[in-house]
């Protein structure tokens, strides 16, 4: 771990002489994050005004509720300034006598595009972030993304053919790598969290860090911000908040499917394993229900999604093979995996067994 800071126990008043809290910040900690007095509960922190602006409510909330509190910076080495980025993170941590951790990761940026790199970053970032939470026994990280950002995330979902598991984007909250992210600020607009970090630096002179690939129109999301919203903001204002309500549509709508499929899946005979089911079974099913059930059977078996085309070939060989399974042509590699059908089951094994 290349740096980890610790600061004295913490006081809410400690660092925000002269500054008043947005209630619309504060109260949507409380109506979204469920932890008791005693829980110990991490924060990324990058230095940004979004995530600083998390940082100082969540203090004065923490602090109210007898909650451990942890900040975490992941340090990518991408910018020149990114040791400068640390230090002040670390300086705001001090101001609120909180816990700060930090740890420096390295991303092949020299081998990747620009997109490529900005995906390589988020999966780094968020390794980092779980061995920090590991380092500080936390299970529960609260992240700063808000309504904007979720406006932004179903816009380029749409733009790459997302149904509606990914048109509901970013979820309140989701486990990934064993810990569970919360994200109370997704109503929230980012001026909201603006206006707040500008009333701070006025009262407090700690001011956040700015990074200049977020406008820059190399990246997928820098060019959406530095090109397509100024038209947007024009044209549609308050476009924002209506993506993110149908975010929350979609997450209603996929939530639906799932169950559908769970119980869908639970009709076909499965074997003690789930990794075989009934063919017969299968094809009683209306058209995208099968589908359906083949994405959920996949899905529990920890074999990926499918690409559109290859669940398409998949489906039309299923539909076309003998009813009993007698033709054992039938072979669709899937990563590591078979999917073949013997004796009327419809069958998942490693790629390799015959």
């Amino acid at each position: 771990m290349a740096v980890s800071r610790k600061s004295a126990p913490d006081h809410a008043s400690a660092g925000l002489a002269g500054f008043e809290p947005s209630p619309a910040l504060l109260d949507a900690l409380t109506l979204h994050l469920p932890f008791k007095p005693g829980h110990r509960l991490g924060l990324g922190l990058s230095g940004g005004a979004d995530s600083a602006m998390l940082a100082v409510h969540a203090h004065l909330w923490a602090s109210r509720r007898r909650i451990e509190l942890h900040f975490f910076h992941v340090h990518h080495g991408l910018q020149a300034a990114a040791d400068q980025w640390q230090a002040r993170v670390h300086d705001l941590a001090r101001r609120l006598r909180r816990p700060c951790h930090s740890l420096r990761v390295q991303v092949r940026a020299d081998r990747l595009s620009a997109d490529g790199m900005e995906s390589a970053a988020r999966d780094a970032r968020y390794r980092a972030l779980a061995e920090l939470a590991g380092f500080a026994g936390v299970g529960d990280i609260l992240l700063a993304h808000h309504q904007d950002d979720q406006a932004e995330t179903v816009l380029l979902r749409l733009l790459r053919g997302a149904g509606p598991v990914g048109l509901g984007a970013m979820a309140p909250s989701s486990r990934r790598d064993g810990i569970v992210y919360w994200r109370p600020w997704l109503e929230q607009p980012r001026a909201r969290i603006l206006q707040a970090s500008d009333c701070f630096t006025a009262a407090c002179g700690w001011q956040a860090v700015q990074d200049p690939t977020n406008l820059n129109p190399d990246y997928t999301r820098g060019a959406l911000r530095e090109l397509l919203t100024p038209v947007l903001d024009a044209r549609w204002p308050g476009w924002q908040s209506v993506l993110q309500r149908q975010a929350r549509l979609s997450r209603e709508t996929r939530d639906v499917l799932d169950s559908v499929a769970r119980q869908d899946l639970q009709s076909l005979d499965l074997d003690e394993t789930g990794r075989s089911f009934s063919l017969a079974s299968w094809r009683l099913l209306e058209p995208a229900r099968q589908a359906l059930v083949i994405r959920r059977w996949l899905h529990e078996q920890g074999a990926g999604m499918p690409t559109e085309a290859r669940l398409a070939e998949l489906m039309r060989q299923l539909r076309s093979v003998h009813a009993l399974g007698h033709d054992r042509q039938l072979k669709v590699k899937h990563g590591p995996w078979l999917i073949r059908c013997v004796r009327g089951r419809v069958l998942l094994e490693p790629a390799g067994t015959d």
